[in-house]
């Protein structure tokens, strides 16, 4: 029997302890500094629980400060490469939302806090997710450090994305938002490049 014939169906599962957060969601985050804590505490919680990578995400409706979804990462949890914070955040607004395109969501202005700076991979699907705006807060400096490898990325890439109308905010809390990754390495998480580097 070719696998292929049959529908094939991706699943990825946020953590069990996830739940803990849906008090969240009738929260208000009225500052880029309140959202980008919660996308902080969803990194260290993700460590400290060895539930996943060093990094957090969060989508939000930047003109209400309401949450929208999260995410953490899963890569080796999952067995899926793709299974990053942000993927995984703009992947749940959009089933949450119904539409492949958040600027057309009933909430037009929304945006991506990620605990770090998005890797190249998480990059390219921002601009095709529909968010306005990203705030970033570690730097991909700061992850390379510890050992992951965020590929290649032009250094103007927040100009760019700019140029098609997304307003990036970086360093936004940086110092706290490098402490998880450096409690995983301290914890020795698994680094997870592909590739074999």
């Amino acid at each position: 029997m070719n696998p292929l014939s049959h529908t094939l169906s991706v699943r990825v599962n946020l953590p069990n302890w996830i739940g803990d957060f849906e008090g969240s969601l009738n929260e208000i985050f009225p500052t880029i500094e309140s959202r980008m804590a919660l996308a902080i505490k969803l990194a260290d919680e993700n460590v400290s629980r060895e539930s996943g990578g060093p990094f957090g995400a969060a989508v939000f409706d930047s003109d209400t400060g309401e949450l929208v979804s999260l995410g953490v990462n899963r890569v080796v949890e999952s067995g899926y490469s793709i299974s990053h914070a942000e993927i995984l955040a703009l992947s749940f607004a959009q089933n949450i939302l119904k539409t492949h395109d958040l600027s057309k969501s009933l909430r037009p202005n929304l945006q991506l806090v990620t605990s770090v700076e998005p890797c190249s991979m998480c990059l390219g699907a921002i601009p095709w997710s529909g968010v306005k705006s990203v705030v970033c807060g570690a730097r991909t400096s700061d992850a390379e450090k510890v050992g992951f490898d965020e590929g290649p990325k032009l250094d103007s890439w927040p100009e760019e994305l700019e140029k098609r109308g997304i307003t990036v905010f970086r360093d936004i809390e940086r110092e706290a938002a490098t402490k998880p990754l450096q409690n995983y390495l301290r914890n020795g998480g698994a680094i997870y490049n592909g590739g074999g580097k």
